[in-house]
């Protein structure tokens, strides 16, 4: 009875936290043919969400982007069924369509068109320098993801986000993403996302430690940085743009932008 009881109250939190906020303004719109000219499989693209969980994350990481998922690019990309290493001939044309993978509150993780995020906020972030293999253990790790679900007995993880701006201290912000008695995983896009990064040691935003060691020579002393992986579960969007191990690309500077040749409406010259 109670088992039964949580799952309702789950559920009816993952209803009201997913509802649309009606203030939604989108600046920085890329159409998804543009985001697909540009995008390349493993890139990170981050969305400033318009959903009521959106408006807490945003505030609890002080950021403008509440959501991340990883481009895939297509769907035959996936290995078949039957576990073989053959390409599946058998999918269909809707499924070669460019995807994401991404974890969310209803459907866990799971691989999304990108048409999906048309008319949202977006940036793209690429890692720099991510050898072929690794990137295709990254994307195997968040293929291999895909069916994976929230668990709905967790209240706590949920009822968090009931108060979109919750009285507290900055510094212990990022800490509250990694509450609760359930896996932030299944919550937290971004928290799957940097478990596939790590296990390729690819750097997202480590701690640095810096290190002194006596070497005897000339300059007595050499100083050197050692870096420590953080734990997934305090990875939020925004790590991946504050990140110096992934460039952002922009769709409108890649396409060749060029001031002149806009056409303005009417223009006020400020002078």
């Amino acid at each position: 009875m109670w088992g039964w009881l949580k799952s309702r109250v789950s559920q009816w939190l993952i209803d009201y936290l997913t509802r649309r906020v009606k203030k939604y303004e989108p600046f920085a719109v890329s159409s998804p043919a543009h985001l697909e000219d540009i995008l390349q499989p493993g890139d990170i693209l981050l969305v400033e969400g318009n959903q009521r969980f959106s408006v807490a994350v945003k505030y609890l990481t002080q950021s403008t982007w509440s959501h991340a998922a990883l481009y895939l690019g297509d769907m035959s990309r996936l290995p078949p069924a039957d576990g073989s290493s053959a390409p599946d001939t058998s999918r269909s044309a809707v499924d070669t369509r460019p995807m994401l993978i991404e974890a969310d509150l209803q459907n866990g993780v799971h691989a999304v068109p990108l048409s999906k995020y048309d008319g949202f906020n977006t940036r793209i972030c690429r890692p720099v320098g991510l050898v072929e293999d690794d990137l295709q253990q990254v994307l195997t790790f968040m293929m291999d993801s895909i069916g994976l679900q929230y668990d709905l007995k967790n209240i706590v993880d949920l009822a968090r986000y009931l108060i979109p701006t919750p009285p507290v201290p900055v510094r212990w912000r990022r800490r509250m993403l990694a509450l609760g008695s359930g896996d932030p995983t299944r919550v937290i896009c971004s928290t799957r996302i940097a478990q596939a990064f790590h296990s390729v040691r690819y750097p997202i935003l480590p701690r640095v430690e810096k290190r002194t060691t006596y070497t005897g020579g000339p300059h007595g002393y050499l100083e050197d940085e050692v870096l420590h992986i953080r734990h997934y579960s305090l990875f939020t969007p925004r790590d991946f743009d504050l990140s110096p191990y992934f460039s952002v690309v922009k769709p409108t500077l890649e396409r060749g932008f060029r001031y002149r040749e806009i056409n303005w409406g009417d223009w006020e010259n400020p002078g």
